[in-house]
C-alpha cells in the first residue's frame, strides 16, 4: 500500500489502486491531520515518502484495532527503510502529536 500512496502523490488525477481507495477517500481529513499535526510544513514541503507513510499510519491509527504503538513502530521503521536520514524521527514526532490531539479532543 506505501508503493501505491506514494506513486499516487505523484499522480493524483489516476485511478487509485484498489487497496488505497480507502485511504484516497479520506484523504483531505487526513491531510488536515498532518497539517495540524506538522504545522512548520505543508503538505507540498514533506518528502513524498514521508507523506505516504503519515497518511497510512493515520489511516490506521483511526481505523484500525491495531494498538497504536504498533502502527507508529512500523511507520517509523517504513520512514528508516525508505526515507531520509530525518524521516523516522520526523514521522514519529508527527503521529505521537497526533495521538496527544486525537487523545485530547476525545476526552473533552
Amino acid at each position: 500500500m506505501l508503493k501505491a500512496l506514494f506513486a499516487y502523490s505523484f499522480q493524483p488525477q489516476s485511478v487509485p489502486a484498489e487497496s488505497i481507495q480507502p485511504i484516497i477517500n479520506e484523504l483531505a481529513l487526513i491531510d488536515e491531520h498532518v497539517t495540524a499535526n506538522a504545522p512548520e510544513w505543508p503538505l507540498s514541503q514533506i518528502n513524498r515518502v514521508d507523506l505516504a507513510v503519515l497518511r497510512l499510519a493515520i489511516f490506521e491509527l483511526t481505523h484500525s484495532p491495531v494498538p497504536p504503538k504498533v502502527v507508529i513502530d512500523e511507520a517509523v521503521e517504513l520512514g528508516k527503510e525508505f526515507g531520509s536520514g530525518s524521516s523516522a524521527k520526523f514521522i514519529n514526532g508527527v503521529l505521537g502529536n497526533f495521538l496527544k490531539n486525537k487523545d485530547a479532543v476525545a476526552n473533552q
